[in-house]
C-alpha cells in the first residue's frame, strides 16, 4: 500500500488443493502451496526448505493448530496459528485460538477469540517452526 513493498513474499504457486466436499481427518503435512476449501480435523504443518503457503478459502474450516510460514486465512480456524513470517486475516476469517506471527494484516471484518503474539525472528516458536520446515535459523 502506498507504493511500500511487502517485505516477504508468499509462495504464490498453490501445489494442492483439499476440496470443499473433502473432509481430512489426521495430520496434513506439505511443502509449496495448499489451498483448503474443505475440512480438516487436524494439524497443518509445513516442512521442507522453502517457504510455504496455506490458504484457508471462505467456506473452510480446520481444527486444530497450523504452523506455517505464511498463512492466508478467510475461513475458520479452531485452534493456534504459527506463521513463522506472514499472516493475513481476510474478512471473513474467524479464529479461536492464539495467534503467533511475524506479520500481521487483519481486515476490517475479521474476528479472533484468543492472543495476538508477535514473535520476534530469534523467538523459540520461529526457531522451531524453521526447524521443522528444515531452513536454517540465522536470527
Amino acid at each position: 500500500m502506498f507504493g511500500r513493498k511487502k517485505p516477504h513474499a508468499p509462495q504464490k504457486q498453490i501445489d494442492s488443493l483439499i476440496g470443499a466436499s473433502t473432509t481430512v481427518q489426521g495430520d496434513v503435512n506439505f511443502s509449496g502451496g495448499l489451498r483448503v476449501d474443505g475440512h480438516v480435523r487436524g494439524h497443518i504443518h509445513s516442512t521442507g526448505d522453502s517457504p510455504a503457503t496455506l490458504v484457508i478459502s471462505e467456506k473452510a474450516v480446520v481444527d486444530g493448530e497450523i504452523r506455517v510460514s505464511h498463512v492466508v486465512v478467510d475461513g475458520s480456524v479452531n485452534g493456534p496459528i504459527y506463521a513463522s513470517e506472514y499472516l493475513e486475516l481476510l474478512p471473513n476469517a474467524k479464529v479461536v485460538g492464539d495467534l503467533n506471527y511475524k506479520t500481521l494484516e487483519m481486515q476490517v471484518g475479521a474476528t479472533v477469540d484468543g492472543r495476538l503474539l508477535h514473535l520476534p525472528s530469534d523467538s523459540p516458536e520461529i526457531v522451531e517452526i524453521k526447524r521443522l520446515a528444515g531452513n536454517t535459523v540465522n536470527g
